[in-house]
C-alpha cells in the first residue's frame, strides 16, 4: 500500500495550527514599529491579525507577503503539495492581491520517508503555482521528524483596494465562497483512509476568481477561512472591524459527507479548541453538531467576504456592535 503520509504527523493540515487564543497571547507583547531605514509604508501588520502583511512601496503598488506550511492533510504526496500551495496562495488572494513569486518550505524525515515522495510534494506545489501564474523558485528544506510543506509567497496589489479584516461596516452582507466540512473529512481520511474527492477538489481550488470578483465589486473587507474555522475567522473579523458578525447557520453550505463525519466523531482537536475559544464571545443558539461544523478547522478554505459576489451564498451580515461580537442562529 505504500506510505500513508497522514500517519507521520500528529495533526493534519491547518488543524495542526497553534490555537488562536495561545497565538494571541504569544504575539501580544510584540511591538511593531517602523525601522529607521524601512522602505515603504506598512499598511497591514500584526495589529488586526490579518491574512498577510502589506507595504506600500509607491507608484500605486503594495507588496503583500505571507507564509503558510503544515503537516500532511492527505496521504497522496502530489495532492498534499497542491493543497499546501493553494492554501499558502489563499492568504494573498484574501488581501485582494495577485501572487508574483513563491519559494518552497519543506521539512522532511529523510531517514524515514523516501525522497521520491518529497519530489511529488514539490511537483504538486509547482503545478498549483503554475496555474496561479506565480513563479516558484527555490526555497528551504530541513531534516524534520514530521513531514511539513508550504510556501512563502509575495504578491502585489493596489494599496487603495486591499481586502482587509478591519474594514467591515454594519449593514454589509457576508458571503462564503467555499463549503465547509473540509476538516472533518480530512480527519476521517487520516483515521480510516477514506478519500474524499470533493474535499481535495475544494482544497485545490484557488481563491483567485473570488478575490478578483470582490475587488472588482469595490469590496474592502474579507478574510480566508482556514485553521480557526468559520467561527474563529469571523470573530477575528468582528473584533478587528468593531462590528457584530451574525451568521445564519442554515445558510452555510457543507460538503457531502461532512455531517456523517461529525456524527462518527471525526472531529480534530483543533476544531474543538476553535469552538472553546469563540464560545465566551458568542451568542450561539445552534446544536453541538452545527457548532462543531461551523468551527471546523478548514485547510485551504474559501473567502469570507463582507459583500456579495457572484456564485457565493450569503450566510449572514455585519451589524453594529452589541453584547457579543459573534452571533450564530
Amino acid at each position: 500500500m505504500g506510505h500513508r503520509l497522514t500517519q507521520y504527523a500528529h495533526g493534519g493540515g491547518c488543524a495542526c495550527k497553534i490555537p488562536p487564543g495561545e497565538l494571541e497571547s504569544m504575539v501580544a507583547t510584540l511591538a511593531v514599529g517602523t525601522p529607521p531605514d524601512a522602505q515603504g509604508e506598512l499598511l497591514v501588520g500584526l495589529d488586526a491579525g490579518d491574512d498577510a502583511a502589506a507595504v506600500r512601496i509607491g507608484d500605486g503598488t503594495a507588496v503583500v507577503a505571507t507564509t503558510d506550511f503544515f503537516t500532511p492533510v492527505v496521504d497522496d504526496p502530489f495532492d498534499w503539495g497542491r493543497i499546501a500551495a493553494a492554501n499558502a496562495l489563499s492568504d494573498v488572494y484574501a488581501m485582494g492581491a495577485r501572487p508574483v513569486v513563491a519559494v518552497n518550505l519543506l521539512g522532511w524525515p529523510r531517514e524515514v520517508l523516501p525522497f521520491d515522495l518529497a519530489t511529488e510534494v514539490l511537483r504538486g506545489g509547482l503545478e498549483v503555482c503554475t496555474t496561479a501564474g506565480c513563479h516558484l523558485a527555490g526555497g528551504h528544506s530541513v531534516d524534520d521528524p514530521e513531514p511539513k510543506y508550504g510556501l512563502a509567497v509575495t504578491g502585489i496589489a493596489d494599496p487603495d483596494r486591499l481586502l482587509r479584516n478591519d474594514a467591515g461596516r454594519p449593514g454589509t452582507p457576508l458571503s462564503l465562497t467555499k463549503p465547509l466540512g473540509i476538516g472533518v473529512l480530512n480527519t476521517a481520511h487520516k483515521a480510516t483512509g477514506r478519500y474524499s474527492a470533493a474535499a481535495v477538489d475544494t482544497m485545490t481550488t484557488l481563491n483567485a476568481d473570488a478575490s478578483r470578483a470582490a475587488v472588482a465589486a469595490g469590496i474592502v473587507c474579507a478574510t480566508d477561512v482556514t485553521g480557526f474555522g468559520l467561527l474563529g475567522h469571523a470573530l477575528k473579523l468582528a473584533r478587528a472591524s468593531g462590528v457584530t458578525v451574525v451568521i445564519d447557520a442554515n445558510a452555510v453550505p457543507y460538503l457531502d459527507g461532512a455531517r456523517p463525519a461529525v456524527r462518527d466523531g471525526q472531529v480534530s482537536g483543533g476544531t474543538r479548541r476553535n469552538l472553546d475559544w469563540v464560545r465566551p464571545d458568542a451568542d450561539m443558539t445552534v446544536g453541538e453538531e452545527d457548532a462543531l461544523l461551523l468551527a471546523d478547522a478548514q485547510t485551504s478554505g474559501g473567502l469570507l467576504v463582507a459583500g456579495e459576489i457572484p456564485g457565493a451564498p450569503v450566510i449572514g451580515e455585519l451589524r453594529a456592535p452589541g453584547e457579543h461580537p459573534l452571533v450564530v442562529r
